[in-house]
């Protein structure tokens, strides 16, 4: 994996004046500390980090064609690539190195903007086409790397009289090239009070979009404003059966396919020029990646686990099972509560977005273990509960859909009486219910959990925000969704929203590229995905409680019977440890609660927050308090992000705000800019 970044004037005419490009890149070091690139051209600056994996002696980007007409600046992996080459080898292409960015210069040659459609892998990649004055911005089909991207229009100084292009790995790019003013935006913190997850396309930073996954933006350079030059494309997307129309296969068939092509997605993401390893949680997901990854290399995967010091959270015993079983010896990284705290400033600063999920924090120190014992790679069991209903949520929505729908929204309601939220009607969940084609898992978690924000929301955000449906802003498919079974509705969701806004962000580009780690995922293979959502629901959920029952047959064939059928245990680290007060407690916390800071930044109701502070050592281990407490993070983890991006001044804490301004648009003398959003257009 790699860092790109770029700044691009619409009209085509002018580079940025300076080296804004490479101090784009320069903050983003962490996602290449081994080398960078940079090419200029009329009109555009693009600049890279790159981390080497693959192609170590003479994979330098940007990278281009036969003749330097096609350039290109990538950052993933394309596990297609030797099969690819060898193709285009055979029509005639001449490969000058061994790397597999090489790939897609050659494609677009042969493809044109149909090139995203034959890479297989996880990448955002951007490449111009100088002949045609045509940039394309992609990434891959589930979102497993990040791009983010802004457009301005300066009123005076050096880039006045054009509108500017300006895109990055991280948001941190843009905040870079002293042209972005951090502001809040509103609808993005909702949705982290609604999904607990940013899905995109928006972000937290006003004016600040991210490229949705499985499409790519078109920009013909040239014709001067976004709204006449940039369109929005689409070149995949999730999709399953008609309802009826699933497929049942006979049980050994089903399991033998999935075998095959599961093994096959392990194998290819074994293939790198450094060494691979893997987490292992001792869940049946990460444990059967482990075993198919040893049997492929025909030895035991080196393995890193988390050791989570709580009660109840703990998963080292299982691990180490599933380590004997296989052969290998797992490096253990323990976690405890103070590590909660003392590293989630930093979770925050690599995630750029408000993390409500401790867990994400764990994650990052298994990163930094895997970094500090000198590998670059690591495989993870990452995603198989998105699309085989590994979630309670997915059962509790197949409970409730079994006593008919009157009994079943009267269920729903009583569960959100049970949280103690207040103002969420019955209109509300109706509302919620028509936009996603019906009741499902994700609704329901939505009404039971989310609707902390009308208790800590002040009155002024919630009479705005509160009785919209963030659903709304996701640009979802209504009508499609509602020709599939109810339970593949679910599932569409939570691929929809919490993958890419959490599950591929915060818990996982972010944390492991912040220790230059690169995180591969098996089960996200486009393959793989495509023959479990052809599947019946059955398959992923058998009866109430067999969740991802596809896979746990087919582990049992690798791992011992007590991993392969062993209930889902939900990893987190403890919550408990934000709440903490007295000499164990650190200071940000308290300065970021503070009445004067929850003042500054306008967003939540400080009677309420210090009110549920109180209340909440007292109150028994119910649905309540677990709304309550999840709210607190959720508003904690707002403020420190505020503090970190936005004003630099709630804690005794350094804030990267500071160091972004270099000079073109200094603090307290910032430019007059104003930000746009093109509408584009889909194809």
């Amino acid at each position: 994996m790699c860092g790109i970044a770029g700044i691009i004037d619409l009209a085509g005419k002018r580079t940025a004046p300076g080296n804004v490009a490479r101090r784009m890149a320069d903050v983003m070091i962490h996602r290449g500390p081994d080398d960078d690139g940079y090419l200029t051209q009329p009109g555009l600056d693009l600049s890279m980090r790159r981390l080497s994996i693959v192609g170590l002696a003479d994979g330098k980007q940007p990278i281009s064609n036969e003749d330097n007409s096609v350039w290109v600046v990538f950052n993933g992996e394309l596990f297609n690539y030797h099969e690819k080459k060898r193709e285009l080898e055979s029509r005639g292409h001449v490969f000058r190195t061994h790397t597999d960015t090489e790939l897609v210069p050659h494609l677009y040659e042969e493809y044109g903007e149909k090139v995203f459609e034959h890479l297989k892998g996880q990448f955002a990649v951007c490449l111009w086409d100088s002949k045609r004055n045509i940039l394309l911005l992609g990434r891959d089909h589930v979102g497993i790397c990040p791009l983010f991207y802004t457009i301005r229009k300066p009123a005076v100084g050096p880039y006045a009289g054009s509108e500017w292009f300006l895109f990055g790995s991280e948001i941190k790019c843009l905040l870079a090239s002293g042209l972005v003013e951090p502001k809040v935006d509103l609808q993005g913190i909702n949705q982290v009070f609604s999904f607990f997850a940013v899905p995109g396309p928006m972000t937290c930073f006003e004016g600040v979009r991210l490229i949705t996954p499985g499409h790519y933006l078109k920009i013909e350079l040239g014709k001067g404003t976004a709204e006449s030059c940039i369109q929005d494309k689409v070149y995949w997307e999730i999709d399953f059966p008609q309802y009826g129309s699933e497929e049942d296969p006979p049980s050994e068939r089903v399991v033998n396919e999935f075998e095959e092509i599961f093994r096959q997605a392990v194998d290819c993401r074994l293939k790198a020029d450094v060494p691979v390893v893997s987490y292992l949680s001792g869940g049946v997901d990460s444990s059967t990646v482990v075993a198919v990854a040893s049997d492929v290399l025909k030895r035991p995967i080196p393995t890193f686990t988390i050791s989570v010091k709580a009660k109840g959270l703990d998963e080292e015993h299982e691990a180490a099972i599933v380590a004997r079983h296989v052969g290998t010896k797992s490096i253990v990284v323990p976690y405890g509560d103070a590590d909660v705290r003392d590293t989630y400033p930093e979770l925050i600063r690599a995630a750029e977005v408000p993390v409500v999920d401790t867990s994400c924090a764990a994650l990052m120190q298994l990163a930094k273990s895997v970094r500090a014992n000198n590998y670059k790679v690591a495989l993870t069991g990452e995603g198989a509960d998105e699309f085989m209903a590994g979630y309670p949520w997915f059962k509790i929505h197949k409970y409730l859909n079994t006593f008919g729908d009157k009994f079943g929204m009267f269920l729903r309601q009583m569960g959100i009486k049970l949280t103690g939220s207040p103002g969420f009607a019955k209109a509300q969940i109706e509302e919620t219910r028509d936009i996603v084609g019906g009741h499902n898992g994700w609704v329901d978690l939505y009404g039971m959990m989310s609707m902390s924000k009308l208790r800590f929301y002040n009155p002024e955000l919630r009479s705005t925000l509160a009785q919209e449906s963030p659903f709304a802003k996701l640009g979802l498919n209504t009508q499609r969704l509602k020709q599939w079974h109810p339970f593949n509705r679910s599932l569409y969701l939570g691929c929809r929203i919490m993958l890419p806004g959490h599950l591929l962000c915060s818990k996982g580009d972010r944390v492991a590229m912040n220790s230059s780690v690169e995180v591969r995922y098996p089960f996200l293979d486009d393959k793989l995905i495509q023959f479990l959502s052809k599947l019946h629901p059955r398959w992923k959920l058998r009866g109430y409680l067999r969740d991802k029952y596809v896979l746990r047959c087919m582990a049992s064939r690798w791992l011992p019977k007590e991993i392969a059928w062993r209930k889902k245990a939900m990893f987190r680290a403890p919550l408990d440890s934000f709440h903490m007060t007295g000499p164990g407690a650190p200071k940000w916390i308290e300065q970021v609660l503070s009445r004067e800071s929850l003042k500054k930044t306008g967003l939540f109701d400080a009677d309420a927050v210090q009110k549920c502070r109180q209340d909440l050592p007292n109150m028994r281990r119910m649905l309540k308090r677990t709304s309550i407490e999840l709210g607190l993070v959720a508003v904690i983890a707002t403020q420190l992000w505020h503090h970190l991006y936005i004003s630099g001044d709630l804690a005794e804490l350094s804030s990267p705000k500071r160091d972004f301004n270099h000079g073109i648009n200094p603090p307290g003398n910032p430019l007059p800019i104003e930000t746009l959003v093109p509408s584009g257009s889909k194809a």
